[in-house]
């Protein structure tokens, strides 16, 4: 069925410059994104965030996949 990242990850321009956050926290999909690709596992954020659920690190990466999937990109050559 998937992570219903729609019901975790919200967008206040009011919150880190309206940077898609956790709900209830200022933590940033972002932020989550850049620890995983620095080796965190699951258990070291959760460790050092326990504000944080597995789920809503799942829908960090469902909500970064989505937003990935409607991008457009355009190949250039650099000379």
């Amino acid at each position: 069925m998937g992570v219903k990242w729609k019901e975790r990850i919200t967008i206040d321009k009011e919150v880190l410059a309206g940077k898609p956050i956790i709900k209830g926290t200022r933590i940033s999909v972002e932020f989550i994104l850049e620890l995983l690709a620095n080796g965190w596992a699951y258990e070291d954020i959760l460790e050092n965030y326990p504000q944080l659920t597995k789920e809503d690190i799942l829908s960090a990466i469902q909500y970064s996949l989505e937003i990935l999937k409607d991008e457009k990109t355009y190949a250039f050559n650099r000379t």
